[in-house]
């Protein structure tokens, strides 16, 4: 029944990553954003001034490009905090 309760370590170590991802993808999309279209990302979506395409463009690129980032970066961490466990329980004592 223990074994049903997700690893305090791991919860721990989740979050920080899922915090330095966001943060890291967010700074390199709205790098991506200011290359490809030569202006700042908008701020109000909703805002008349912003087009409805760029409102959406901008939507389409956060969205799946956040997404993407935190799946991959999630998954790697996982398998590498899951190595390191198997590790310490084949060598006790470290």
């Amino acid at each position: 029944m223990a074994d049903d309760k997700p690893d305090v370590t791991w919860r721990i170590i989740g979050g920080l990553v899922g915090l330095a991802t966001g943060w890291a993808a967010r700074k390199l999309l709205t790098y991506v954003w200011v290359k490809s279209t030569g202006k700042e990302p908008p701020v109000d979506t909703d805002a008349p001034e912003v087009s409805l395409a760029e409102a959406i463009g901008y939507a389409v690129l956060m969205g799946v490009g956040m997404s993407v980032a935190q799946i991959v970066v999630n998954r790697t961490a996982r398998k590498r905090y899951d190595a390191w466990k198997a590790l310490r329980q084949v060598t006790p004592g470290q």
